[in-house]
C-alpha cells in the first residue's frame, strides 16, 4: 500500500538520524521548500514539488525540475508556509515537516511557532527533527511515549494551567508563564496525560529513542 505521508522538507538541518531519514525515504509525496531540493537530490531522492520564491534554488535545479516548480512571490510568508498552503490546496493532510530546525535559531523559533497555526488546519501535523518530534496538543488526554523518554511542554497560550500524570516531575495545575517551566521532563511509562482548560495550545517535544538518534 502506498505511503500517504506528505513530507515538507525545509532548508534547515538536513535529516541525519534514522527516524527523519526513514520518514523521508518512505514518504508518498515530498514537497521541498526552495533550496532544500538540492540537498534532497544528494540523497538520491527526487522531489515531487518545489515551492517557494525560488531565490535559493540553484539555476541548474530550476532547469532540471522546471515541471514541478511552484513559484510563490508572496513575501508576507516564508517558504515553509508557502509549502504548507500548497499541501492544503491540493488536499494533502497527512503532513510531516522535516528540516525545519537548525542552521539559524531565528528560523527555528519561527518555524516552531508556525506549527501551532498549521495545526489549526491539520491537527495531526508534526515536525520531526534529528533528535525528536514537536507536535501541538490542544485537547486534554493521553499521549503515547516510552519509559525514560525526554519530554518538554511549552505553553503557546498565556498563563496556561496544566496538570499531568505519568511524568517524572508532575505538573499540578502549574500556570505556565514561561517557556522553560515544563521542559526537560521524563515519561515514566508507555503514555502520559495532560489536562488543561479549553482553548489552551501546547507545543510538546518528545525525544527519539537513543537507538534512533545515531
Amino acid at each position: 500500500m502506498p505511503n500517504d505521508i506528505t513530507v515538507i522538507l525545509a532548508d534547515g538541518d538536513f535529516p541525519q538520524t534514522p527516524v527523519p531519514l526513514k520518514t523521508l525515504r518512505e514518504a508518498g509525496f515530498v514537497v521541498c521548500c526552495d533550496g532544500a531540493a538540492a540537498s534532497l537530490t544528494g540523497l538520491g531522492i527526487i522531489p515531487d514539488c518545489i515551492v517557494g520564491d525560488l531565490d535559493s534554488l540553484p539555476e541548474k535545479f530550476k532547469e532540471r525540475f522546471s515541471d514541478r516548480l511552484v513559484h510563490v512571490k508572496d513575501q508576507e510568508t516564508n517558504d515553509l508556509t508557502k509549502a504548507f498552503n500548497f499541501c492544503c490546496r491540493t488536499g494533502r493532510k497527512n503532513i510531516v515537516i522535516l528540516g525545519a530546525t537548525g542552521k539559524r535559531e531565528d528560523h527555528t523559533l519561527g518555524n516552531l511557532s508556525l506549527l501551532s497555526e498549521y495545526a489549526k488546519a491539520v491537527p495531526e501535523i508534526k515536525c520531526v527533527t534529528n533528535y525528536g518530534v514537536f507536535h501541538i496538543v490542544s485537547v486534554p488526554g493521553k499521549i503515547p511515549s516510552h519509559p525514560g523518554q525526554q519530554i518538554s511542554i511549552i505553553a503557546l497560550t498565556p498563563d496556561a494551567e496544566v496538570s499531568s500524570e505519568g511524568l517524572k516531575y508532575p505538573l499540578d495545575r502549574l500556570v505556565l508563564k514561561h517557556w522553560w517551566q515544563a521542559t526537560l521532563n521524563e515519561a515514566l511509562g508507555d503514555s502520559f496525560s495532560l489536562d488543561f482548560p479549553e482553548g489552551v495550545r501546547l507545543l510538546v517535544f518528545q525525544e527519539h529513542k537513543k537507538s534512533e538518534r545515531i
